[in-house]
């Protein structure tokens, strides 16, 4: 042990898969986000902690399983000349899963108030930790994947999956209440979801498309749309001074 933490190298490897797992945890806690968002207020803090907290334990779990991991790799059958493994079927029932659940959402975004508030109250909290646990697993397999083809000692990876999750704890709720508080950036963030699906779905049967793209044009689209409610807000304050003149009356009146 003493070894590893004197290795400059380890700790290298540490940081890098640190930032690593943030970033491929940053589609997890705005699908968390956005499943909690349909619960009670007084519970979505727990339910976001217990969804992270989930996620950090079956990553944990998943590094002390890597034999199984390997065997995840071997081929179990062939549709239309393409072998499908166990990883390959998690990725595409993940990827069919999130598009559904995505397209599900932005189709009650448009389908008006009534509905949508009437769809939160039935979801229950026990259904929102179900879903969670569902993508955990698709999200966790694909980033402990990645971390078995960087890193060779299990306690640097265990030790990274903590150290990410923790920052997330502190970031998920600011962003949950962010992506919440703006229809806008909510419906954004649904879109990167469903792409983020197709490129699971496209992994599993075989054609790699680097993430590297997506986050990319999600980062330029969130850029973009900051400027644009920064743009409304300072459009919108004139208007308010206006009219604040007309609602009390004159400041001073004519003597």
């Amino acid at each position: 042990m003493m070894e590893l933490l004197t290795d400059p190298q380890t700790w290298i490897a540490f940081f890098t898969l640190t930032a690593l797992e943030l970033v491929l945890g940053i589609d997890n806690i705005i699908f968390i986000s956005i499943l909690v968002d349909k619960l009670p207020a007084e519970r979505r803090e727990f339910a976001r902690r217990l969804g992270l907290f989930m996620a950090m334990f079956m990553r944990i779990g998943l590094l002390l399983l890597l034999s199984w991991i390997v065997g995840l790799v071997e081929p179990l059958f062939t549709v239309l000349n393409q072998e499908i493994s166990g990883r390959d079927l998690i990725l595409i029932l993940g990827g069919l899963f999130l598009i559904w659940k995505s397209t599900g959402e932005i189709h009650q975004s448009f389908a008006g108030e009534e509905e949508h508030a009437s769809k939160a109250v039935a979801a229950s909290f026990g259904g929102v930790i179900l879903q969670i646990m569902v993508i955990d697993l698709v999200f966790s397999l694909d980033s402990i994947i990645t971390a078995v083809g960087m890193v060779d000692e299990v306690a640097v990876m265990i030790a990274a999956v903590v150290a990410s999750v923790g920052m997330m704890m502190v970031f998920a709720g600011p962003i949950g209440r962010f992506v919440s508080e703006h229809p806008t950036i909510k419906m954004l963030a649904l879109s990167f979801l469903v792409a983020v699906g197709v490129v699971l779905l496209a992994d599993g049967f075989g054609h790699h498309v680097p993430k590297g793209y997506i986050y990319f044009a999600m980062f330029f689209s969130l850029v973009v749309e900051m400027l644009n409610i920064r743009l409304r807000k300072r459009t919108d304050r004139p208007a308010a001074l206006q009219q604040a003149p007309h609602a009390h009356g004159p400041a001073h009146p004519p003597r």
